[in-house]
């Protein structure tokens, strides 16, 4: 692999990384499935849909942690034949998973309270109590973990949400518990589900734009497309670009490619002007990978570097 492909083969470890480790991944996944078997045991037991529906929401938290791990290991692998930029975007890609798991989660709860709304169930109210208790701190010791890496990666932030919105759930289904004990108020359970439900729903539409833009290769958000051509026009030597195109390359790479039109015809010049704007770009908007081919007018039918073949069988004439 060429030098070009360097800033993809690093992808894995350059984004908080050192703030979150593999192990600490693990544990969170682990301790995570514990407490959703504990919760639904719970939930059986006690007769609680509010219990199991916070344990589906900690599987979906443990199943989500653990696409991540994986993600996060291929997506540490270097540039290569099959994949030239790297192993990067395969973080969005379970991202995607991991949202779209967790909208079916949701949507599935909404209904089973529904239905539970037309023949109540009694709820055994101290049960509730105790198990949501117990998920309550550990949905904080793993908030507390996945926070690490919350604000350099789509996949943690989505993670650290979903258990800051269990800890909220445990608190709800505890309240749940209380006013069955106190008051008998059995609808206070097919209740805090519907919120629950509907905050798990809230999170999975929230995120999906982001991860489908960067899936089908939009600008990132950050980036203005009509500041970056601009920018690019206004510098010394060149007279247009067109055929711009700015993309993700995985969450946290940009990638810019584009035909320029040069005032001067000069290769050397345009040498030395690459190198320039490869070095602007990276300052001013972050873009890392930039690639340019130099054209004597807007349509590009007279370029003035070698275009690549445009088959195997063109190279070999």
């Amino acid at each position: 692999m060429s030098a070009q492909h360097d800033h993809s083969s690093n992808s894995g470890h350059s984004h908080g990384e050192g703030k979150l480790s593999d192990r600490q991944l693990i544990f969170a996944v682990a301790i995570n499935v514990l407490l959703t078997l504990a919760q639904i045991v719970g939930g059986i037991v006690s007769g609680s849909l509010a219990l199991i529906a916070d344990a589906m929401h900690n599987f979906s938290d443990a199943a989500a942690l653990g696409i991540a791990w994986f993600a996060r290991k291929i997506g540490r692998r270097p540039a290569d034949k099959l994949m030239t930029f790297g192993y990067a975007q395969g973080e969005v890609v379970a991202a995607l998973i991991n949202l779209t798991t967790l909208l079916i989660i949701g949507f599935y709860l909404l209904v089973e309270a529904i239905n539970r709304f037309a023949d109540p169930q009694p709820v055994e109210g101290w049960t509730v109590i105790w198990v949501a208790g117990v998920a309550l701190v550990i949905d904080l010791a793993t908030a507390f973990i996945t926070h690490r890496g919350a604000k350099d990666s789509i996949n943690m932030k989505a993670a650290f949400l979903h258990n800051v919105s269990d800890a909220m759930a445990s608190v709800g289904v505890i309240v749940a518990g209380g006013l069955i004990l106190l008051y008998e108020l059995y609808v206070a359970d097919l209740v805090i589900t519907v919120i629950i439900a509907g905050y798990v729903i809230w999170q999975g539409v929230s995120l999906l734009p982001r991860t489908v833009r960067l899936l089908m290769g939009a600008v990132p958000d950050e980036l203005e497309f009509d500041r970056i051509v601009a920018f690019l026009e206004n510098q010394k030597g060149i007279e247009s670009v067109h055929h711009v195109h700015v993309w993700n390359l995985g969450e946290h790479h940009r990638a810019l490619e584009t035909h320029v039109v040069l005032s001067s015809t000069s290769l050397d010049a345009f040498e030395d002007l690459k190198v320039q704007l490869r070095s602007l770009l990276a300052e001013r908007f972050a873009i890392g990978h930039a690639t340019f081919e130099a054209c004597r007018a807007p349509d590009c039918d007279n370029a003035l570097v070698p275009r690549a073949p445009r088959s195997l069988d063109d190279k070999l004439k």
